[in-house]
């Protein structure tokens, strides 16, 4: 399958490539992210780690065109000799964070005191000048957030609330009372699936604070246990499954003088908590009903707890979670998106402020009575945008490629994954209009010793965007190549698009091993607008499968060295449960498969994420019929490969299990190769570094030894 003008220097680069991938986590190390903006636009705080394959993370404060170290834990005595909160490991797991040390910090208003924590031990620097202090705390501390003011620390120990001043004066304003029960943390299925990450939110007094309460003993208990060390127990989960019971979560207005007062609403009609905030026109939340179709923005009466509607939005299908949403301008209009026909806007006070085509993704933050979003009027790109009353619609990122951003006090960091990258810059001086003088901050990632050669194709009636990468040794019409498609293919993330990303350099590599790798984004996959988006509804298998097949036809017919009687399809998570579904519904087409983290059955994934899609199981069985593999595995009649993490607590590894003795049952032959101690994003380097090879080697030897066997 290769061929012999492949050169020496492009066959040590791509021989390389697997080690590299593992050794940078995905070329994540290195890389400047995290961004908090001083008031005054001074200051920018920012973790970055301290190389390219260093894990360690570090706290850098950047100033006046200088950055300057302001936490290394290898230099702070003691810190790191304590093990992770369990927490916090699972925060980390849900973020799918890949470094240690400082991952994540939180600033008082001022952006002087920052707080952070090291193996549950607090510590706190200021960005004045000094060296990281430790703070006592009750016990292993999870997500510290330091007051407005700067004079508390809020955080969690062992699922109870606490606040302490820095000499240590520690008060605990709520206690769990069994072990179900937790204050200040996030539930399983509002930061897997909701895009919320905290469960606690300061008041600009700095003597309140708004805090989740989480009782998790209605939820379904799951067990993870590790078959490479038998004589370890078993850990018992809490995952809600769909059409099972979800955790019961409440609100509280906490006093650091010890008042407790519980935030009102119809709970039983709004089971959800998509977001909460507490600004200068007091706490504000937003809940969501059981199927999705209805959230409200619920303004809270910090004296009474009592809620009244301040917004509220419906669809047939259901309501889309748009992170940075709701916010309030000084003047308390809101910000909120609005869905109508194909464009998502950008709503402040009732009024649209984007144009149709321009599908708002986030906002980012909100100064005053200006608004920082990204959105897109390009499937390709994503932009960082300013809206401010009395201005144009202003586009502060210029180059080609995927941002995000933050912004204060005229200064604006903009953080994109471009065609050269990950690149990061800070604009001053220009009053936020991302016109000023451009100072890079410095990324210390590796390189990739693959670089791709991504073209770009708008393929079928649909216009579905795609790459294709060519091996960089083939020329044009001088043979057939094999193909692999390698999708992502669902909700919440694009592969396809002007930037380099990891998931191109691995397409690449796949091609420089002798495919003609396609990548396709198809109905379902964001930026394309609510009306895309809502395609899935109540199947997310067919048209996400038929895009791939449409894609795959027209790429062809634009390329004539693609080889279609040769095809492949491999992928991860939806990618992987798209990947199965190929050959088993088109084995004429796809001839082999590699299914990493597959969901099979629609049943056994969580409650919020797949009820969003194809309703309630009791009420819409069908939905997850027509979207399962479970049952359908009789259909295999080509090559597939199941690989699965054992300690997978997102896609458990029973869905891979069950469907492999479904297929030994019907009699058919596959492979299944388990992930000993591996979560749904594997950590181990060497085992990430062979998956790579151990995929190639599965494919090419499918595809030269039976792709045209039925």
């Amino acid at each position: 399958m290769h061929s012999s003008t492949l050169t020496s220097e492009q066959s040590t680069n791509s021989a390389d490539f697997p080690r590299q991938f593992a050794r940078t986590r995905r070329f994540s190390l290195g890389v400047p992210r995290h961004f908090t903006v001083s008031p005054d636009g001074r200051r920018v705080l920012f973790v970055r780690t301290g190389s390219g394959t260093d894990p360690v993370g570090r706290l850098w404060q950047y100033e006046d065109g200088t950055e300057r170290l302001l936490a290394d834990p290898a230099l702070l005595v003691g810190a790191g000799s304590g093990a992770v909160p369990e927490e916090e490991r699972l925060r980390r797991e849900r973020a799918r964070e890949r470094s240690v040390g400082v991952v994540s910090y939180a600033t008082d208003e001022a952006a002087r005191l920052v707080a952070f924590a090291l193996s549950g031990a607090l510590w706190a620097v200021r960005t004045d000048g000094g060296t990281p202090f430790s703070v006592p705390a009750a016990g292993p501390v999870v997500d510290p957030r330091p007051s407005p003011d700067g004079r508390y620390i809020a955080y969690v120990s062992r699922r109870c609330f606490h606040v302490v001043d820095l000499t240590g004066a520690d008060r605990q304003l709520a206690r769990a009372e069994d072990p179900e029960t937790s204050y200040g943390l996030a539930e399983y299925a509002a930061a897997e699936s909701m895009q919320r990450s905290r469960g606690y939110w300061w008041a600009p007094d700095s003597r309140h604070v708004l805090v989740a309460r989480v009782d998790t003993s209605p939820v379904e208990r799951r067990y993870l246990s590790d078959p490479a060390d038998p004589a370890k127990p078993p850990q018992a989960i809490r995952y809600p499954a769909a059409g099972t019971a979800n955790a019961e979560v409440t609100l509280e207005l906490l006093s650091l003088e010890g008042e407790r007062v519980e935030v009102e609403w119809d709970r039983k009609a709004y089971e959800y908590v998509v977001a909460a905030g507490w600004d200068a026109h007091g706490p504000i939340v937003t809940v969501q009903s059981r199927d999705q179709r209805t959230m409200r923005t619920l303004g809270v009466d910090p004296e009474t707890g009592a809620t009244e509607v301040l917004h509220e939005r419906t669809d047939p299908a259901w309501v889309e979670i748009i992170t940075g949403t709701p916010a309030r301008t000084a003047s308390g209009a809101l910000v909120l998106p609005e869905d109508e026909g194909d464009t998502r806007y950008l709503t402040v006070g009732g009024q649209r402020v984007t144009p149709d085509g321009l599908q708002l993704c986030a906002v980012l933050g909100v100064e005053g009575e200006r608004v920082l979003f990204a959105a897109s009027d390009d499937p390709l790109e994503t932009h960082v945008w300013c809206h401010e009353p009395g201005h144009d619609l202003r586009r502060l990122s210029r180059e080609p490629g995927r941002y995000t951003g933050a912004a204060r006090g005229g200064t604006v960091v903009l953080a994109g994954l471009t065609p050269r990258g990950n690149e990061v810059g800070v604009v001053r001086g220009d009053g936020g209009a991302g016109d000023g003088p451009y100072q890079a901050l410095t990324s210390l990632a590796e390189e990739p010793s693959v670089t791709p050669r991504p073209v770009h194709l708008t393929l079928g009636e649909r216009k579905l965007r795609g790459v294709l990468y060519l091996p960089s040794w083939h020329e044009e019409g001088t043979g057939k190549l094999p193909v692999l498609l390698d999708p992502y293919g669902g909700p919440s993330m694009q592969v396809v698009g002007r930037a380099r990303g990891w998931f191109t350099c691995v397409s690449q590599w796949f091609a420089e091993q002798g495919f003609a790798v396609l990548t396709v984004d198809g109905r379902g996959t964001p930026n394309r607008g609510p009306a895309w988006d809502k395609t899935i509804h109540c199947d997310q298998l067919g048209p996400a499968l038929e895009d791939q097949v449409d894609a795959l036809r027209a790429a062809a017919a634009q390329c004539g060295d693609l080889d279609l009687a040769r095809v492949a399809i491999r992928g991860w998570s939806f990618g992987g449960f798209l990947a199965a579904a190929a050959v088993l519904y088109h084995p004429a087409i796809f001839h082999a498969a590699v299914a990493g983290a597959p969901p099979t059955d629609m049943r056994m994934y969580d409650t919020h994420w797949k009820e969003r899609f194809l309703g309630h199981p009791d009420e819409q069985p069908e939905n997850y019929e027509r979207t399962s593999l479970i049952s359908h595995g009789h259909l295999l009649s080509r090559p597939l490969l199941l690989v699965h993490g054992l300690a997978d607590d997102n896609v458990a590894v029973a869905h891979t299990l069950r469907f492999s003795a479904e297929l030994l049952t019907a009699g058919k032959p596959h492979s299944v190769l388990p992930l000993p101690g591996a979560t749904h994003l594997p950590a181990d380097d060497a085992v990430n570094a062979q998956l790579l090879h151990f995929q190639r080697d599965f494919l090419m030897s499918a595809l030269e030894g039976g792709a045209d066997k039925n």
